[in-house]
């Protein structure tokens, strides 16, 4: 275990602001900006770091604090860098006043807490907390209420949150990340979503609403001026394409309710008077009807309308001639073949003949003047 000293101190800075020669210790710390103390194995910070009155940037991540250190001295700091430590509670920030950006991801923090008072904290990182088994993340409401007026970037991912209706009230955000939770709630998400005017960026995947048909579509539609989901870019043109397709279907569903309230389900079906055919996806083999969302009444007088159409269709003609193979036109009713006898004579297909191999053997004087008798000819 290591304890933060002067020594320590001076080790973290950067080798643009080394010491002087004719500079005090004293005059050196309080002219420091920047520490670079992470990965040092520190688990305590003296009063020796109240001397960096003009400390902006503390880094202290990668070490082992188990609580947020004293910093009422450091007030000018605005970047804080505490995590992967071992912290439980968000404590010791009241006085910094100025601080702008805080990262605690990977600590043992419970609630979100201790930080009504940061009145320009405009990005906060609070990811993968160790939590104990079964139990996520807690939003204190006076802290959240209190952010709202100026967090602008928020890390809440693999927190084991099923739920951030908690947050709605951060209507500056402009980045969100929750990934790795088990969000599924796409109405929560739309009317929160509805609030953050200024979301651009947000990062949803390992969250099961992932899974859901669509889930991209309906989250670019939701998030109006969104710019990047789950890292990948939107464009304008698919943007827009997806603003029509979700206006199409408003229309049609405002057409669909104000057709239902008055009751006039015939202008629903355009005219036809027929239900459509749709197969029972349970059991394809037996036909019906359906229509997901009329009332039960008015779903009889259609099926008794359809019912009755259909017993009024004329029997398709079955005692059509078919053609067989011999060529000649023949009915399946029996009674049919009589007319056909009856009836003008039908060429049938010509019928192929075997040759006949003969000779011929001449008898008698032969003239040419005269033509050949047919009993001169003999056939052999």
């Amino acid at each position: 275990m290591v304890k933060l000293t002067i020594d320590l101190i001076a080790r973290g800075t950067s080798g643009y602001t080394k010491k002087k020669r004719d500079e005090s210790m004293s005059q050196y710390l309080r002219r420091l900006t920047h520490l670079y103390l992470e990965d040092r194995n520190i688990d305590e910070v003296s009063d020796e770091l109240s001397m960096c009155k003009n400390l902006s940037v503390l880094y202290l991540y990668d070490n082992q604090l188990n609580r947020i250190p004293m910093l009422h001295q450091n007030q000018n700091i605005n970047m804080l860098y505490l995590q992967n430590n071992d912290i439980c509670k968000i404590e010791n920030l009241t006085p910094l006043s100025r601080l702008s950006k805080l990262y605690l991801g990977g600590n043992c923090i419970t609630v979100l807490e201790g930080l009504d008072k940061l009145d320009n904290l405009q990005e906060l990182h609070l990811e993968n907390q160790r939590l104990p088994p079964g139990e996520k993340l807690l939003f204190d409401p006076r802290t959240i209420r209190s952010l709202s007026r100026s967090l602008q970037v928020i890390n809440v991912s693999g927190n084991n949150l099923n739920s951030i209706s908690d947050l709605e009230c951060l209507i500056m955000i402009q980045q969100f990340h929750a990934t790795d939770n088990q969000l599924m709630d796409m109405k929560e998400l739309a009317n929160i979503f509805g609030q953050w005017h200024r979301l651009w960026r947000l990062d949803l995947m390992g969250n099961p609403l992932c899974h859901k048909a669509k889930y991209r579509d309906r989250v670019i539609v939701m998030a109006s001026h969104l710019e990047i989901l789950d890292g990948k870019e939107i464009s304008e043109t698919s943007r827009q394409f997806l603003r029509n397709w979700h206006a199409s279907k408003e229309v049609q569903k405002k057409k669909r309710e104000e057709i239902y309230r008055k009751g006039n389900v015939g202008d629903f079906l355009d005219g036809n008077k027929e239900l459509p055919p749709v197969k029972d996806p349970r059991n394809p083999k037996v036909p019906g009807y359906m229509m997901p969302g009329l009332p039960r009444k008015q779903f009889d007088e259609l099926l008794a309308r359809t019912t009755t159409n259909m017993s009024e269709k004329p029997e398709p003609d079955r005692t059509t001639p078919v053609k067989a193979r011999s060529g000649i036109l023949r009915s399946k009713n029996a009674e049919d073949f009589a007319d056909f006898k009856n009836s003008t004579t039908i060429a049938s297909a010509p019928v192929r003949r075997r040759p006949v191999n003969m000779t011929f053997e001449l008898t008698g004087n032969l003239d040419s003047t005269h033509h050949i008798k047919p009993d001169h000819l003999l056939g052999h």
